[in-house]
């Protein structure tokens, strides 16, 4: 017999004309009375054999048959009835994270807001709940999306007060505050935030100055621009806090970001010429204001010790006037002997009176060489010192008479007995 012949594995005969016997292939599907009877018959056979050990060949009671009729089936309804009803209650179990609340809904409408913890609602379709994380901190990108190479034009190209142009990308970082309001107020909260800070930033450029958004004003645009946003959140009462507001980028377009990079340029060269030319002035400035008062010390010295020399010499000349009207003869005498002092301290000339007395006289020759060519020292120093204050003051350029230029040396040295002259000795002997 082939393997695929229909009858394969059929022990009975071909005909099989009872219920026991088996099936051909063409009798059609099995009738659904015919299986639960086979069913019930398996199942009291089961049965019989577990409560009296058999239903055949044994003298014992024999159970009867268990009859699977209606009120046995209605039985095992009620059984799984009741676990797909605890099933479906157990589903009204929840859990509420620490960082999270939640929301319960009955048909739809607020019930209640459980804190964290294991919890509990009427199942599904009478109850449902929503799960608000409060700590998560969310953000939106304006202007572009992922890096900032990914631009946004129509997000991120913004018009200033001077009637410029900007491009500029930030980012909101805000988290909930009212899970309540988040839910119910706004259909789509996360937009109302993207509009609201997109509204805000365009609202500050608008009212600033192109140099001020691109460079220094950054930080005060972002800061004004996070107060205005939380404004108009709580206007529509989105229960959002906004915590940080981030300027990622601002420039302007790339059509004109070649002439915009060469008037930077320009700019940045007026500024360090500037630096240069203020660091030239605070270099130059104080030592011609230096020279200026050391040359304004040094005309008042000169004119002080001009005013003293004067005054000097007018006290003198006022002494020696008191003294000739006591003493003419004697005052004369003075003076000649002064001024004779004086002629020979400066020459290296020694007269000597031969046709007096023969006395050995000394004359101590490299003293007056040395006292000689000091006072010739001194007053070239003085005529260098006075020529140079000359020089250096503008003020008193051409202002100072010439007689006061070099105001005479008044030296006023006594030589001891021996160096004294021989003529003023013999003078004093023959009176």
């Amino acid at each position: 017999m082939s393997i695929n012949d229909p009858r394969w594995g059929n022990r009975g005969g071909d005909d099989g004309q009872d219920g026991g016997g088996p099936r051909r292939p063409n009798d059609g599907p099995p009738d659904l009375e015919e299986l639960w009877r086979d069913f019930n018959r398996k199942l009291s056979g089961m049965m019989g054999k577990k409560r009296g050990g058999g239903n055949g060949g044994g003298d014992g009671p024999r159970m009867p048959p268990v009859d699977f009729g209606p009120k046995m089936l209605g039985g095992g309804i009620g059984v799984l009835l009741g676990l797909v009803v605890l099933v479906w209650l157990a589903s009204g179990f929840y859990i509420v994270d620490e960082s999270q609340r939640g929301v319960v809904l009955q048909f739809g409408k607020r019930y209640e807001t459980t804190e964290p913890g294991l919890r509990w609602r009427l199942p599904y379709p009478i109850q449902s709940h929503e799960l608000v994380n409060l700590t998560g901190v969310r953000t939106i990108e304006i202007g572009y999306r992922g890096t900032e190479r990914n631009k946004v034009l129509k997000e991120a190209l913004m018009l200033t007060d001077d009637e410029n142009i900007v491009n500029i990308q930030f980012a909101v970082q805000y988290i909930l505050k009212d899970p309540v309001e988040y839910l119910f107020n706004n259909r789509h909260p996360d937009e109302a935030v993207v509009g609201a800070a997109e509204t805000a930033v365009r609202e500050i450029v608008g009212k600033s100055k192109m140099d001020f958004v691109l460079y220094e004003g950054r930080e005060q645009i972002a800061s004004e621009a996070a107060k205005l946003m939380q404004a108009i959140l709580d206007r529509y009462d989105a229960g959002v806090l906004i915590s940080k507001v981030t300027m990622q980028n601002a420039q302007p377009p790339e059509q004109v970001q070649a002439a915009f990079d060469d008037a930077v340029k320009a700019g940045q060269d007026r500024e360090r010429q500037k630096n240069e030319g203020q660091s030239y002035a605070n270099d130059v400035i104080p030592r011609a204001r230096g020279t200026a008062a050391r040359l304004l010390q040094e005309a008042d010295g000169y004119r002080q010790r001009v005013i003293s020399n004067a005054e000097g010499d007018a006290s003198r000349f006022r002494q020696i006037v008191t003294e000739y009207a006591k003493a003419p003869e004697v005052t004369r005498q003075r003076m000649y002997l002064d001024t004779m002092q004086q002629i020979y301290a400066n020459t290296t000339k020694v007269l000597v009176d031969t046709k007096g007395q023969g006395n050995l006289l000394y004359l101590p020759l490299d003293k007056l060489m040395n006292v000689a060519a000091g006072t010739a020292a001194q007053q070239a120093g003085d005529a260098h010192n006075t020529a140079a204050a000359g020089r250096q003051s503008s003020a008193f350029a051409g202002q100072v008479p010439p007689q006061l230029e070099q105001a005479p040396a008044v030296t006023s040295k006594s030589l001891s007995s021996s160096e004294r002259s021989p003529l003023g000795s013999r003078d004093r002997e023959a009176r």
